[in-house]
């Protein structure tokens, strides 16, 4: 009776009366249904159903009367083959579902990576804008070749300018002058 009043106790939270099913891993399941679907859905599974369909026909038709296990309405047979497609329909759709679900995930990783490749090649444009504009202000080869030019021209004059100084300075001092180191004009060959 002691136990009965333990049992009634309104402090303790009551045992759940619920059938406990047992557990499975959704996940294996998932991949065991795509395994299914992945084998129904091939030439191999019509083909051995077809035979199996034909044996069932050939043996319930042509075996001895006390031999046959499903008359001439093939009843049983129905039933086997309503059952087969009322968990293959499912087993697909739950395949299906997979696939839709690792379809969604993999077009949102493609969006994703698109978008990166879109920035990056946004970022690409905008610096290759700006390798341009600074280009606009770099010296080309042909503005290099006529500075160069330039300033050699001007060396040569600064030269000549510094040699005269010298004459001038050395015939106010009596001194002989010497010979400028003048390039000569020499013909041309052709």
């Amino acid at each position: 009776m002691a136990e009965q009043r333990r049992a009634e106790r309104l402090d303790q939270p009551a045992e759940s009366r619920k059938i406990k099913l047992p557990r499975f891993d959704p996940e294996a399941f998932g991949r065991w249904s795509e395994g299914i679907a992945r084998g129904m859905g091939t030439a191999n599974f019509i083909v051995y159903m077809t035979v199996v369909i034909a044996a069932w026909f050939g043996w319930n038709t042509l075996a001895p009367a006390h031999l046959r296990f499903d008359p001439y309405t093939f009843t049983f047979l129905t039933l086997v083959l309503s059952l087969q497609a009322s968990y293959a329909a499912p087993l697909i759709l739950l395949a299906q579902n997979r696939q839709a679900d690792r379809d969604r995930v993999s077009l949102e990783e493609d969006r994703r990576r698109a978008t990166a490749q879109k920035a990056d090649t946004e970022y690409l444009a905008r610096e290759i804008a700006a390798l341009r504009i600074a280009m606009g202000e770099v010296a080309t080869r042909d503005f290099l070749r006529s500075e160069l030019a330039r300033l050699a021209e001007e060396l040569d004059e600064a030269q000549q300018r510094r040699h005269r100084l010298e004459r001038r300075q050395q015939e106010k001092s009596g001194q002989r002058p010497e010979p400028l180191d003048e390039p000569r004009d020499e013909p041309d060959a052709g």
